[in-house]
């Protein structure tokens, strides 16, 4: 099966083709102002990729509606909701197009080909800017009765904000610029952790019992087998470790600590919205 590729974002649509089961030619134009403008962008890109498609996978933003064929909610892409944009991108591009939500995709795309492809129930949690997730029970993604299943950046533990405010390394590196009247990212932040900067080690392990706190919050509710990272910071290879201690140790705290899932960071990272809008398409028709 060959399919143009997209994944729309707030400040880029990436782009690839998906053949023999994997992706390729992967790039990215800017998000477009106007959806006339996305389409026309996206034509492009078929165009240029000189291809025979058989038609059109879509990760996004927002609460896909199968049935209604449109994307609920809000986004940073305002103008992909609330109209009938199934119907209008397939009269369009004359191909049949598929969409589900971009952490869905990645969830999928980890589901099915990467690092949770033996499991049964699994977790998956995006831990990016804020934090996002998708839900599988028996293996098929779980979407809730209003369409919300997954969002556990709304999860909220022993504080007053929610798990995608005051749970990531952004924000714990946004806290050390403020506290410290400088400019630093996430990968910086570590760096003064491993030169002895004892704000930066506090802000860490802050990040990380926070992280720890709601994955708690995520096993005792679901009890799921495995729980994957994603996400830019999953990249780091002490990321699961770390989490897994300290989610054990909150477990066992409570005398629950049988029912500890297997950690794992994600396979994927930047391709796995492309891949799971792919094999959401390939299930879908």
């Amino acid at each position: 099966m060959s399919l143009a590729v997209f994944d729309i974002g707030g400040t880029t649509v990436k782009h690839g083709v998906w053949m023999n089961q994997r992706i390729s030619q992967v790039s990215a134009f800017q998000t477009p102002e106007t959806f006339e403008e996305l389409l026309e962008k996206m034509k492009q890109t078929i165009n240029a990729y000189n291809k025979p498609f058989e038609g059109i996978a879509i990760s996004a933003p927002g609460a896909v509606d199968q049935e209604q064929r449109k994307i609920l909610g809000i986004s940073a892409v305002d103008y992909i909701h609330q109209r009938p944009i199934f119907d209008e991108l397939e009269k369009y591009f004359a191909l049949p197009v598929s969409i589900e939500n971009d952490a869905n995709c990645a969830g999928v795309a980890e589901v099915e080909l990467g690092v949770g492809k033996d499991a049964q129930n699994i977790a998956f949690v995006v831990l990016g800017t804020g934090v996002g997730g998708a839900l599988f029970i028996r293996r098929e993604l779980y979407k809730g009765s209003h369409l919300f299943g997954g969002e556990v950046g709304l999860l909220k533990s022993q504080h007053i904000q929610t798990f995608s405010q005051n749970g990531t390394l952004v924000k714990a590196a946004n806290f050390y610029s403020d506290q410290t009247n400088t400019k630093i990212e996430g990968k910086e932040l570590y760096e003064l952790n491993q030169n002895g900067d004892s704000l930066a080690a506090e802000l860490l392990n802050d990040m990380y019992q926070t992280m720890a706190s709601n994955l708690y919050n995520i096993q005792v509710m679901l009890d799921p087998e495995l729980i994957v990272l994603g996400g830019g910071i999953s990249k780091r290879p002490e990321l699961a470790e770390e989490l897994s201690k300290r989610l054990l140790e909150q477990l066992e705290a409570e005398g629950v600590g049988e029912i500890m899932p297997t950690i794992k960071c994600c396979k994927f990272h930047n391709d796995a919205n492309l891949i799971g809008a792919a094999l959401n398409f390939q299930k879908r028709t």
